[in-house]
């Protein structure tokens, strides 16, 4: 089994693919070209891992994604779902083929190979490919006795490793992050919480490591590709993030103020870290002129879902306006998919922050942009809307809009006195960025929830109605 995969696997495997929830082209069936692969070494010689980098040809742009796989003599107990394909070899051998993240031997693997900044290569795989591990400081100690993969996920796979110090000892989990589908360039789920950790943020999860590697890519300079391939953190286990919090509260009809004014201090802090240590730079007319548009283009896909929108015509296109004419602050790195999901309510900690990878469908390169802070802003406040329209799904003729109301002024108070600036005296970018969210909501919903269409469409009318009344308790 060593080395390509068998004729039998190659056939098959596009249609698992197909079925994955990160496989990113639903209703398609992958058409799989392998650019490059990765071995990665079982310390007790037992299982062999291979890694491929696959490129996906069914769809208008080539996708590349990560597979891992194990190939064991005996089946793994307890992975029976994870079983890809039984393969016999001219031996009489069977192989049994696992997705790779869960097996425990793929785990420790990747494990290993951050910690001990190891070097993995092709070596007989199709194409070639090369990948170095990278360990944060301060170092991770001990050693791996348990792995699962974190159900749930869609355009990622997580494995929760449980570990035990050099005592034999329960220490802190981890939770490895591995990118299933892989671009040119530095992922900024890892570069972004790096640099933020590194500046002594303690609103993030603290860093273990990463993999970064190089493959072939026709379309990358040089033709080769390099970017990331996996990232550990450490795993805060038994916390709720910010979306379980608040829907708790808004069905206890308790105020959430407080929490929310918290947030937006939190969020502050977070802004005013990644300003001082990455990159920021003054907005440009291109800058201005992408934003609109994008907008339009969201505009014009909202109304094609809904036509009833075509009423909002003129305040759209009002708003577009009006931020072309508008002082825009400097730009920065950002959060960039920023919504209550996405934020921790940690015991003695507070709240922290976590997957700074952006809208995973959206370029890279768009992803690793300095952007307005504000569009951070913008999505948490429409986050807040999204927890008082989904009580109101459970309550019909119910509303929970004095609850959002409020949960969103207070963040915006805490966000001001963290930041030094009242984010709604930047109103006209505030507006425009809360309804290009809601618009590209429109879409979403109507495409995959048409029960929930009212929520985006509620915000665009009050958007409509004038002044952030919509603010007021």
């Amino acid at each position: 089994m060593r080395g390509s995969m068998s004729p039998s696997m190659t056939a098959s495997l596009p249609t698992w693919v197909g079925r994955q929830r990160w496989y990113a082209g639903k209703g398609r069936v992958p058409v799989l070209r392998p650019i490059g692969g990765l071995q990665l070494l079982d310390p007790a010689g037992e299982v062999e891992i291979n890694v491929h980098l696959l490129v996906d040809e069914s769809g208008p742009t080539p996708t590349t994604y990560q597979v891992p796989l194990t190939s064991r003599r005996v089946p793994l107990p307890g992975a029976e779902h994870a079983l890809i394909e039984k393969v016999a070899t001219g031996d009489a051998d069977t192989w049994y083929i696992y997705d790779g993240p869960h097996d425990p031997a793929y785990a420790a693997a990747l494990l290993r190979l951050m910690l001990d900044e190891g070097t993995a290569t092709s070596d007989g795989i199709e194409g070639s490919a090369v990948a170095v591990g990278h360990r944060a400081a301060p170092a991770v100690t001990g050693r791996l006795i348990a792995s699962q993969v974190l159900a749930g996920e869609q355009s990622n796979t997580s494995i929760i490793m449980s570990m035990v110090d050099s005592l034999e000892a329960p220490s802190n989990p981890l939770i490895c992050k591995l990118f299933r589908v892989v671009h040119h360039g530095e992922n900024p789920d890892v570069v972004v919480q790096t640099a933020l950790a590194e500046a002594g943020s303690a609103r993030v999860p603290q860093p273990v490591g990463n993999i970064s590697a190089q493959w072939p890519d026709a379309d990358a300079p040089d033709g080769l590709a390099q970017g990331h391939l996996a990232y550990a953190q450490e795993f805060l286990p038994g916390v709720q993030d910010a979306w379980r919090v608040a829907l708790v509260a808004v069905a206890a009809g308790s105020d959430f103020s407080e929490s929310a004014r918290s947030l937006g201090l939190a969020t502050a802090e977070v802004h005013a870290t990644l300003a001082s240590t990455m990159p920021t730079r003054i907005a440009t007319d291109d800058d201005v002129g992408a934003f609109t548009r994008r907008m339009r283009a969201r505009h014009a896909a909202a109304v094609s879902e809904v036509p009833a929108l075509a009423a909002y015509d003129a305040m759209v296109e009002a708003s577009i306006e009006s931020v072309s004419s508008t002082t825009w602050p400097v730009l920065q790195r950002i959060h960039g998919d920023y919504h209550l999901g996405q934020v921790l309510d940690v015991p003695g900690r507070g709240w922290v922050l976590v997957d700074f990878e952006g809208e995973p469908l959206r370029p890279l390169g768009e992803r690793t942009r300095p952007e307005l802070a504000l569009r951070d802003v913008a999505g948490m406040l429409r986050s807040f809307d999204y927890v008082a329209g989904s009580w109101e799904q459970l309550h019909p003729g119910s509303s929970a809009l004095p609850w959002a109301s409020r949960a969103r002024e207070a963040f915006l108070d805490g966000y001001a006195r963290g930041a030094g600036r009242d984010p709604r005296k930047d109103a006209v970018l505030l507006k425009a960025l809360e309804l290009d969210k809601a618009l590209y909501e429109v879409v979403y919903e109507a495409r995959n929830r048409p029960t929930w269409l009212d929520i985006p469409i509620t915000a665009i009318a009050r958007l409509a109605a004038g002044p952030r009344s919509d603010l007021r308790p």
